[in-house]
This record gives structure tokens, C-alpha cells and sequence, in this order.
């Protein structure tokens, strides 16, 4: 069992990517139980720590990657320092190289404009034994699944609500996807993968983001260099500048992770 170090509340599991890799891989070949992996950063940790709900669903996934340089420096804030930062892209890519060589088989949920699509595409063509089973926009026959999903979002940031007419939700038949990854965006993704997974042909689920707009080219990633360095942020900030009101959850989230030191200190 990987180790989780807690951060406003929530878990993030404390692991490079080689054990990570390895827990995945090898728990497919084991056969073991489904389950969901989330990747917060400080936006995500800002939310939940104003969500109990959503924290909960956080909590019930086996992995939460320390995804994002601010959760490795509020970790060593805390004395809760991280092996390694491992992000939900970088995981994506490396997890396709591994299954390409393995009988296992991924799948692409969520984005726009065909991005999944073009993200199994770009990735295929990177490892040619990959074995992508889908790839789309929605899950098929679930479009009941996901209303309800907007739902709840909607009911957090508290617009108006919405009425719904009970149907029967509905699963179409499909083949057997090993790995999932859902890139809905925060809390959509996180949400959508706890209320369904149980009912879906899905072994393990994997919140990205974003992550398809990278791998698709949509979207340039920062430079190597840059990533290290721990700018990758600004990088995207400059060459997306409405970012910023998503940015200023930064100041919110350094200052709640500076109330939870000051408080262990008191506690002392």
C-alpha cells in the first residue's frame, strides 16, 4: 500500500512515478478490485477543503498524485515533504508506453472537439502496441449519469437548481477497459468517476484534467527545463492569460495551508 501524507484534509499519496507505475501494472496483472485515482493540486485542495463532500470522494481514491509544485512546497511547509511530484499527464503517457507492451487496454473520456480522439491517435502512433477501446466526448447511454454530475457542480457553487425528470439510467454494452482516464476537469471528473465506476467495464479510473489537450498538441506544454524548475504555471499562464483568477486560488491556498501550520504549532 502506498503511503498518504494529509494537506488541508486530503490524502496525496507520497510515491515517485516508478512506484506508482508499478502499483498499477501490477495490481492489473493481480486482478484486484477496481478503484479511482485522483490528482489534486492547489486549486483542487482549495475546493475540497470548502466541500467536505467533495474531499470525501478525494479521500476514497487509492492514488492522489501530488500534482502541482504548490502541494510539493506545502508539503514541506508541513513537514510533509513528497518523494516526487507526479503529474496526471506525465502518469497518462507513461502508463501508455507500460500497456502498450501488456494485454492491457486504455480508454479516453471527456474534452472537446474530438481531443480524445485525437489524443488516442497522437498516443498510438508514439506506442504502436497500444490497444485504446474508446474514445470520446461522453460515455455511451449515460447521458443521465452526466447530468446529474452538472448537478452536483453547480449545487457547490451555489447557481441555480436545476429540475430533473426521473428516467432510468442506463450502461450501453461495451468492451472491457483496463484503464480509464477522465478528463472532465475538477470536481466534474473526481464526481463523475466516484457515482459510476462501480457500473462501468472499468478495472481502474483516472482523473487527468487537461491532460488531452497536451497530448493532443491543443495545448503547448512548458519546456522540460521549465517543469523542473516548477514554472510550468506560468508558462500556461502567459500563453493562456485568462488563467489568472485561477491562479490568485493560489494566494487562497498558501494561506490555508499557512492557518494549518500555525494551528499544529498552537497544538504543540
Amino acid at each position: 500500500m502506498l503511503e498518504k501524507k494529509f494537506i488541508l484534509g486530503v490524502g496525496i499519496t507520497s510515491a515517485t512515478m516508478g512506484e506508482v507505475l508499478e502499483y498499477i501494472i501490477k495490481g492489473l496483472e493481480k486482478n484486484k478490485k477496481k478503484y479511482f485515482i485522483v490528482t489534486p493540486n492547489p486549486e483542487i485542495l482549495t475546493l475540497a477543503n470548502n466541500d467536505f463532500s467533495y474531499r470525501n470522494i478525494l479521500n476514497r481514491a487509492k492514488i492522489a498524485l501530488s500534482d502541482g509544485v504548490g502541494v510539493i512546497m506545502a508539503g514541506k511547509i508541513l513537514g510533509r515533504s513528497f518523494k516526487a511530484r507526479v503529474t496526471g499527464v506525465d502518469l497518462l503517457e507513461k502508463l501508455c508506453q507500460r500497456a502498450a507492451e501488456k494485454p492491457i487496454t486504455v480508454g479516453f473520456l471527456g474534452a472537446k472537439d474530438k481531443i480524445a480522439e485525437k489524443a488516442a491517435e497522437c498516443l498510438q502512433k508514439k506506442y504502436p502496441g497500444l490497444k485504446s477501446v474508446f474514445a470520446g466526448e461522453r460515455w455511451p447511454g449515460d447521458e443521465i449519469q452526466l447530468n446529474k454530475r452538472f448537478k452536483i457542480y453547480d449545487l457547490r457553487f451555489k447557481k441555480k437548481r436545476e429540475k430533473f425528470i426521473n428516467h432510468k439510467s442506463y450502461i450501453i454494452n461495451h468492451p472491457a477497459i483496463d484503464i480509464l482516464f477522465v478528463a472532465f476537469g475538477a470536481p466534474k471528473q473526481e464526481i463523475w468517476i466516484s457515482e459510476n465506476l462501480d457500473k462501468l467495464p472499468v478495472r481502474v479510473a483516472i482523473g487527468v484534467g487537461g491532460a488531452f489537450d497536451y497530448i493532443s498538441g491543443k495545448v503547448v506544454r512548458a519546456p522540460l527545463i521549465i517543469r523542473r524548475l516548477g514554472f510550468e504555471w506560468l508558462f500556461r499562464l502567459i500563453i493562456e492569460p485568462w488563467r489568472i483568477k485561477r491562479q490568485l486560488e493560489l494566494l487562497e491556498f498558501m494561506w490555508l495551508v499557512l492557518k494549518e501550520k500555525l494551528a499544529s504549532k498552537s497544538i504543540i
